[in-house]
């Protein structure tokens, strides 16, 4: 049973930083597309990152490009961990973060990916 489980949001001033991490386990292979994604109140679920096939491919929104950073460690029996760091936060980046994964890329589209995590909130005050 494929299971992702986030950590490190929290609250911070503008201009600061954080870095969310995003637990994954259950899969028999690696190589996965796994993208994080956020949602403020009121809007649609959007994609801020995605990486794929264990770094080799990265892709950004153009809000978080150049501040934002997507990256994986090594996996261990298939158990790995996919982070994204936040770098110059602004209070519009405010919002729950969810990491989720499919089998292919790009996966950029919430409504096909195949596992979600819980979400890890981040508030950024001004």
């Amino acid at each position: 049973q494929v299971q992702l489980v986030e950590s490190g949001g929290g609250s911070v001033q503008a201009g600061g930083s954080l870095r969310l991490s995003c637990a994954v386990s259950g899969y028999k292979y690696i190589g996965h597309c796994m993208s994080w994604f956020r949602q403020a109140p009121g809007k649609e679920r959007e994609v801020v990152a995605s990486i794929y096939s264990g770094g080799v491919t990265t892709w950004y929104a153009d809000s978080v490009k150049g501040r934002f950073t997507i990256s994986q460690d090594n996996a261990k029996n298939t158990v790995y961990t996919v982070y994204l760091t936040m770098n110059s936060l602004k209070p519009e980046d405010t919002a729950m973060y969810y990491c989720a994964a499919d089998d292919d890329w790009p996966c950029k589209d919430p409504r096909r990916m195949d596992y979600w995590g819980q979400g890890t909130q981040v508030t950024v005050s001004s």
